[in-house]
């Protein structure tokens, strides 16, 4: 496992309200383009998706989860 990297964002159980994310958004996904921000919303009703769990950002941003960073990397370790 990559330091500081947590898991991928497949399973809903992993993703909380104020976790720290990167999401790729619908119209980024052929360039695979990630977007950090943090979770306020989960919008997938399904305990796991193959390409990520969807949610909206604090900022507003909706798109599916590809990385959950640890506390270490928020505190800017």
């Amino acid at each position: 496992m990559t330091t500081g990297i947590r898991m991928d964002g497949r399973r809903r159980a992993d993703i909380k309200a104020d976790a720290l994310v990167k999401v790729v958004q619908k119209n980024d996904q052929r360039t695979g383009k990630l977007t950090e921000g943090t979770v306020k919303d989960i919008l997938t009703k399904s305990s796991t998706h193959p390409h990520g769990i969807k949610v909206r950002l604090t900022s507003g941003v909706v798109g599916r989860v590809k990385v959950i960073l640890t506390k270490h990397e928020k505190e800017g370790g």
